[in-house]
């Protein structure tokens, strides 16, 4: 039956994927995935043997159609990516909006997300808030900023730890100083760590900002979240 599974997986600890992503992983046909490597790994380590094809941001436009022909001709998929659920922050919109148009059954799993858990714990305002992801590096970044000035929400970024100081700064230049926010990293792994700021969060940020924060890790490790809400 022709079908695309969107399957969330662990973000660190291997024991927080579901036992439906696995039974999906073991019965679909074959699995699209971000990095085959990285996938190649948790599949072995659930002992799954699926046909493993590459679906990345380098690659999506040259793929997504031939993938897609693929779940039409009544073939069954499942769409990973290195961590978390496809489509936030990572591949996927691309094929999800394909296997759409073209009539195709999509189901999407619930499973892990990096930001729910750091804004759980942040202490933040949860009720209502404004995910962005990672900011624009360079074209675009001052103007997205901009727009955020007035947002009252708990915001949500995604970021490097090698930009993360640089971005703070600019955080509380464009948005105000005179908020409370919260840095996680390394969201369920051994060394998980929430950093809560003080309400004033204007710079000097290293006075507050452990050099610990900052050390890098492997790409698919390096998410920091901090949710910023001005004060009420």
């Amino acid at each position: 039956m022709s079908k695309l599974y969107i399957v969330p997986t662990p973000i660190g600890n291997l024991e927080d994927i579901t036992f439906r992503a696995v039974k999906v992983l073991q019965t679909v046909d074959f699995v699209i995935a971000e990095d085959t490597r990285t996938s190649g790994v948790l599949l072995k380590h659930f002992q799954i043997n699926k046909p493993l094809y590459a679906y990345h941001k380098f690659n999506e436009h040259q793929v997504v159609m031939r993938l897609t022909e693929r779940i039409r001709q009544g073939e069954t998929a499942a769409l990973i990516s290195d961590a978390g659920t496809p489509g936030i922050s990572d591949p996927g919109f691309l094929l999800i909006r394909e296997a759409i148009l073209s009539g195709l059954e999509v189901e999407c799993l619930p499973g892990p997300t990096a930001f729910v858990p750091a804004l759980v714990a942040s202490g933040l305002p949860c009720d209502r808030f404004c995910f962005e992801g990672f900011l624009p590096h360079k074209k675009g970044r001052q103007k997205r900023l901009n727009e955020l000035r007035d947002e009252e929400r708990t915001l949500i970024f995604y970021e490097s730890p090698m930009r993360i100081q640089k971005t703070l700064e600019q955080l509380a230049e464009h948005l105000g100083g005179q908020r409370r926010a919260s840095i996680s990293r390394e969201i369920s792994k051994i060394h998980e760590q929430t950093l809560i700021l003080a309400d004033n969060a204007a710079p000097p940020y290293r006075a507050k900002y452990p050099k610990s924060m900052n050390k890098p890790f492997a790409e698919r490790l390096t998410n920091w979240l901090p949710p910023l809400r001005k004060n009420p």
